[in-house]
């Protein structure tokens, strides 16, 4: 039987120089090719079939983290993941989305 895994990468890192630059685009590319999906910015997200998966995944990341910087893990159950709450602003009416909005120069 497969328990469900979410690994979560939460990462802050340095961009200042050109090689920072380099470093942030290094590890971001990782986790993409790694199959990680971003939820935020600097937020992204794995499934993970088992514990084993998991610890795999984690020792991956820890080998390819960049030298500078914060990079955080989280791993919790897919259910824990499925009750993640999402909070969002409200809509703004004050953008014209019909033909007033044309502008005649």
């Amino acid at each position: 039987m497969y328990r469900f895994m979410r690994i979560l990468v939460l990462f802050d890192l340095p961009v200042v120089t050109l090689d920072e630059r380099r470093d942030y685009a290094k590890f971001r590319r990782f986790l993409i090719k790694e199959g990680f999906l971003m939820l935020q910015e600097s937020v992204y997200s794995k499934i993970c079939l088992n514990g084993s998966q998991t610890e795999t995944c984690k020792r991956r990341l820890r080998k390819n983290k960049p030298p500078k910087g914060l990079v955080q893990i989280l791993t919790v159950t897919e259910r824990q993941y499925a009750n993640m709450e999402f909070l969002v602003g409200e809509n703004h009416h004050d953008v014209l989305n019909n033909d007033q909005r044309i502008v005649i120069l």
